[in-house]
């Protein structure tokens, strides 16, 4: 599988992992409580029958992208973005959360972003030298201990593992989407598409998403306005009110990762292999690009482990659906 697009925690054996580091035990899992104000906007999806996977067989043939399967989901709801900086910021001070970047002193940041020190660079990426492993780099700090979330209160939170995922979702009542709710969401009731809003991807010449233009990882032309992460609804959502489901940042998912789960996934609400060592991941991000990681469609996949973090990951909450009257 090419994971080159989400860096590992080093330690991990991981294609990415520039390094070995101890790992640690998983943060503590704050307890479950209603979030403030600052709480995502969900949107109500009626759930039914769809076909997930690559319609066009154009993925990579390790992501297990195929084969095409129905696959039948209750009613759910399901974050109309990804949780900010600003939502994060409100979970962190109300718990005390410490991240897994936190805890392990470092995360890894994209060259071309990075607002550190030269001492605050561990290394790089032996594979993706464009990945640096930087001392001080969080979700508070996305660019490095010289940036501020504060600067960016309405951008997506990266540097955050899928522990962490975990636990914002715990605190406000929520959880991760599992893959196929995902797809389910991104597909926006439409069948068969390669993007959100169709088969194009710069329909009429415009930029539907945030991903790298030009000759990566050099040169960003900027077309689509936007070198790293974009403010959340900087683009058209698809039709179920969703933002952003293609590029700008990956997100975790609640599955383990298998590349042949599909070819015996349960029809009814599937929930990903019982184990693993990574787990999934969807969307793609804003350092997506044709020449290497076509992953900005709707079927693509890919996964880290669950301690990992990287300043193009973070994630979006499902709520169960209303019951009856």
């Amino acid at each position: 599988m090419h994971t080159c697009c989400t860096p590992g925690r080093p330690g991990r054996v991981h294609a990415c992992a520039p390094g070995t580091v101890e790992l640690l035990p998983p943060p503590p899992v704050p307890p479950r409580r209603r979030a403030p104000h600052t709480a995502p906007e969900v949107v109500d999806l009626p759930g039914g029958e769809f076909r997930m996977g690559d319609h066009f067989d154009e993925g990579y043939p390790d992501d297990g992208e195929r084969p095409v399967h129905r696959v039948v989901l209750e009613p759910f709801a399901i974050g109309t973005t990804t949780v900010t900086n600003a939502q994060f910021a409100a979970f962190a001070a109300a718990t005390g959360h410490r991240t897994d970047a936190e805890r392990y002193g470092s995360s890894a940041v994209f060259h071309l972003a990075l607002r550190a020190r030269p001492r605050d660079v561990l290394g790089r990426a032996p594979r993706t030298p464009w990945w640096l492993e930087v001392a001080g780099a969080d979700w508070a700090h996305p660019g490095g201990p010289l940036s501020s979330w504060q600067e960016l209160p309405d951008h997506p939170v990266v540097h955050v593992s899928w522990h962490d995922a975990v636990a914002y979702c715990r605190w406000s009542g929520t959880r991760l989407p599992t893959e196929a709710e995902w797809e389910y969401a991104a597909r926006g009731g439409h069948r068969g598409r390669r993007y959100p809003w169709g088969d194009d991807l710069t329909p009429d010449g415009q930029d539907r998403c945030n991903i790298w233009h030009g000759d990566f990882p050099t040169h960003n032309t900027l077309r689509d306005g936007h070198l790293t992460t974009a403010p959340v609804r900087s683009f058209p959502p698809n039709d179920f009110g969703l933002y952003e489901s293609a590029g700008n940042v990956w997100e975790w998912c609640a599955d383990w990762f298998s590349p042949a789960y599909y070819r015996r996934s349960p029809r009814h609400d599937p929930l990903g292999p019982r184990t693993g060592t990574a787990r999934v991941t969807r969307g793609g991000s804003h350092l997506c690009h044709r020449s290497y990681c076509n992953r900005y469609r709707l079927a693509a996949r890919s996964a880290n482990t669950p301690e990992s973090s990287s300043g193009n990951c973070g994630f979006r909450v499902v709520r169960a659906a209303p019951g009856p009257a």
